[in-house]
């Protein structure tokens, strides 16, 4: 949850700002493209893939600003953007397939996988890592990102992992794990799971151009990911060809593919209706509770409703894929660069296509955990300090120290002294709670938001602007 920095504005960005009718006068059309384009110079990225659905009727499929700054291409709806992690919905489906076939069960032991893993493992199940509940913490930033691997050797790397709870006992987003089920699939279907997805998934849903990243091939269409360095727009870093294939996000789509997909999703293809029910129902954990999170997919709700949706963001692409299930609308986003707010534009377009799903504006609530609100303020100034400490989490996404910690000092001391935190939501999750609150820095006003483990230690730390 860092802050992305605004990009450098690009005196040939625009493809023009939308037309000066009336805002009465236009249609759901006109009124999302213009928003789309404001939202657009907002944020100051290059290009951007809009996809949008409304009861089976795609509204807009198209591309605004560039797929590559060099050459001035425009970025159209078959432009293929990485898409991050949304990949990892797909990396379901390639295990689904698995299951149906009769090849691998979501109960079996990882070890039955990987002979050579700790005894621990046995312990780990096909499902834990679908819904990140095995425990097992990032590979993220522990590899060097321009080496190739192979499968055994990624195996070896996460058997050399220390888990950081028991499985099934908590929910931490984890990368590890479908890479390793990336792997699995490569083993017991005997053929790479991006072939798997290509023939039985890709081709039956109608993505035509969707496809597992290579810088070797002839790409048609392909964009080019963007990152800031000290203010500067800057090409996306090089990562090695074996770590752009591996099952946690490794994917070109289009616009046209994912609204393919939608489609797909929406008549529940290729899969069984049991398969399916697995891929959309929450994580169970030891305790009871439920973790709104499937096979790929966060299980969210809006105004009641199912929300359905996952982002990504890998080599300078962010994107965001929603599915407000209860109202028929599905939105896409595809971004080239890391400092995009793909959110940001789900949020404006839904809201303009239908306003009670617009996102609540968080008020003051009554704050009947006034410890819990001390210890969070603690924590904040241990930060300004740059005493946070890895003892201080639960569990740790991979880069939080010492990057974004120092990050979070830094900001902290260029804001100033800290005004008193304002509660604005209380929610559960599982077992653990979210916290955001209000907190002003002299007269600038930011959210904090808190994740807390039942043992009061931190399972998420971020701020943002309001």
């Amino acid at each position: 949850m860092s802050f992305p920095r605004r990009l450098a504005v690009f005196a040939v960005f625009l493809l023009g700002l939308a037309t000066s009718r009336p805002a009465a006068a236009q249609g759901p059309v006109q009124r999302i493209d213009a928003f789309v384009r404001a939202e657009l110079e907002r944020q100051q990225v290059p290009g951007v893939g809009i996809g949008v659905v409304k009861n089976g009727k795609v509204l807009l499929a198209k591309g605004y600003g560039f797929a590559n700054l060099e050459h001035q291409v425009p970025a159209r709806p078959e432009t293929l953007f990485q898409a991050g992690s949304i990949g990892k919905q797909f990396t379901a489906m390639a295990v689904m397939l698995q299951v149906e076939a009769g090849k691998l069960a979501l109960a079996d032991p990882l070890t039955k996988f990987f002979p050579e893993a700790p005894a621990s493992w046995k312990a780990l199940t096909v499902r834990h890592l679908l819904n990140h509940t095995s425990g097992l913490p990032d590979l993220e930033g522990t590899l060097d990102y321009r080496k190739d691997y192979t499968d055994e050797e990624l195996a070896k790397f996460a058997y050399a992992l220390k888990p950081e709870f028991t499985p099934g006992a908590r929910w931490s987003y984890s990368n590890t794990g479908y890479v390793l089920l990336g792997i699995i699939v490569n083993r017991v279907a005997g053929r790479f799971y991006g072939d798997v997805l290509r023939e039985q998934v890709f081709k039956p849903a109608g993505m035509t151009t969707a496809r597992i990243i290579s810088e070797a091939d002839i790409v048609p269409h392909r964009a080019a990911g963007y990152r800031m360095v000290d203010g500067q727009v800057k090409n996306q870093e090089w990562v090695s060809p074996s770590l752009n294939t591996t099952g946690d996000g490794s994917m070109y789509v289009s616009v046209r593919d994912l609204l393919a997909w939608d489609a797909a999703v929406q008549k529940g293809a290729i899969l069984k209706p049991e398969s399916w029910k697995e891929i959309l129902t929450p994580a169970t954990l030891t305790s009871g509770a439920t973790y709104p999170y499937g096979f790929g997919w966060q299980l969210l709700e809006r105004a009641g409703k199912p929300l359905h949706q996952h982002g990504g963001a890998w080599q300078g692409f962010r994107s965001a894929f929603s599915r407000f299930v209860g109202d028929g609308i599905s939105i896409v986003v595809l971004t080239n660069s890391s400092a995009a707010n793909p959110t940001r534009f789900v949020e404006g377009l839904v809201a303009l296509l239908n306003p009670a799903l617009a996102r609540p504006e968080l008020k003051p609530i009554e704050d009947k955990e006034p410890q819990v609100t001390a210890h969070i303020a603690a924590l904040l100034e241990k930060t300004r300090e740059g005493k946070l400490a890895p003892a201080d989490f639960a569990y740790l996404r991979a880069g939080f120290f010492p990057e974004r910690a120092k990050l979070y000092q830094t900001q902290l001391r260029e804001l100033g002294p800290t005004g008193p935190l304002v509660l604005l939501e209380r929610t559960p999750l599982g077992d653990d709670r979210l916290y955001t609150y209000r907190v002003a820095f002299g007269p600038r006003n930011f959210q904090l938001l808190v994740g807390l483990a039942p043992d009061e230690r931190l399972t998420l730390f971020g701020m943002r602007p309001e």
